[in-house]
């Protein structure tokens, strides 16, 4: 902390309390008081019950939750590999042609997501590349949406790594292949592990291209979600909500775990 005085951490610590408890914890704690709740009684939520997890942890909200494990998972490998493959191209390239593959990359977080939804339903609803209906036509989203960060969390990865190493590899003999998969990647896996984590918060909580484009037999949790808000079900969709945010912490703890081992090796 830039503080050092005793008055002025005390402070800083109030002004965290107050900005962080309204606008981020509060409502998080609404909803999973909510997710306990059997009724709504003035301001907060009221009465207690369980039953509300019954109906969140099977049946079609449990299919939701394998759906958008298996979306976000599949949609942050295949934009963990896109988006580090322009990162170690536009490294080669040099400036103008980093400039380019960076605004490449990075117009899909210009507009918004239901657009980038608009823009894949109308490309993937023809023949040959025919997706429509298809749970891909989802995934293929979900990958344009999260590219982005992991392209620019890899290439200020690369912009810090010191070329030392693959010069040293280099002077002993080593082949350009062996230097990128021996020494450059593993060099990268911090910020891979966290380029990865990111994707998939960011792929499970996708709702607005989603609802564009999914199919009824491919309905990730946060559609459903809406869905049983949309009907009134308020406190079912808090359940279900909470369960979609225990499954990305989860993961997204697993992932940290990586990135710690692999910045300790």
């Amino acid at each position: 902390m830039l503080v050092h005085s005793r008055g002025a951490k005390w402070a800083v610590w109030v002004l965290f309390l107050l900005l962080f408890l309204p606008l981020f914890a509060l409502p998080l704690l609404v909803v999973l008081g909510a997710s306990f709740a059997t009724n709504w009684s003035s301001v907060l939520p009221s009465g207690f019950t369980t039953g509300h997890y019954s109906a969140a942890t099977r049946g079609e909200a449990l299919q939701a939750l394998t759906t958008s494990l298996v979306t976000a998972a599949t949609a942050s490998l295949l934009a963990l590999a896109t988006g580090t493959w322009a990162a170690l191209t536009a490294q080669a390239l040099g400036k103008r042609g980093r400039r380019v593959l960076d605004a490449l990359f990075v117009l899909p977080l210009a507009v918004p997501s239901v657009v980038v939804g608009l823009a894949v339903l109308v490309a993937f609803s023809q023949p040959p590349m025919l997706l429509n209906g298809t749970r891909w036509i989802v995934i293929v989203a979900h990958t344009v949406l999260v590219t982005a960060f992991a392209h620019q969390s890899v290439s200020a990865a690369l912009t810090r790594l010191d070329p030392a190493y693959e010069q040293a590899a280099a002077s002993l003999g080593a082949r350009p292949s062996y230097v990128l998969w021996r020494v450059k990647l593993p060099l990268l896996l911090p910020s891979l592990s966290a380029a990865a984590g990111l994707c998939f918060a960011l792929s499970m909580g996708e709702l607005s291209a989603t609802m564009m484009l999914y199919p009824p037999d491919w309905t990730p949790l946060p559609v459903l979600i809406y869905a049983a808000t949309d009907r009134g079900a308020l406190f079912t969709g808090s359940a279900i909500a909470v369960v979609l945010m225990t499954a990305t912490l989860l993961v997204l703890f697993a992932v940290s775990r990586v990135r710690t081992k692999a910045s300790y090796r």
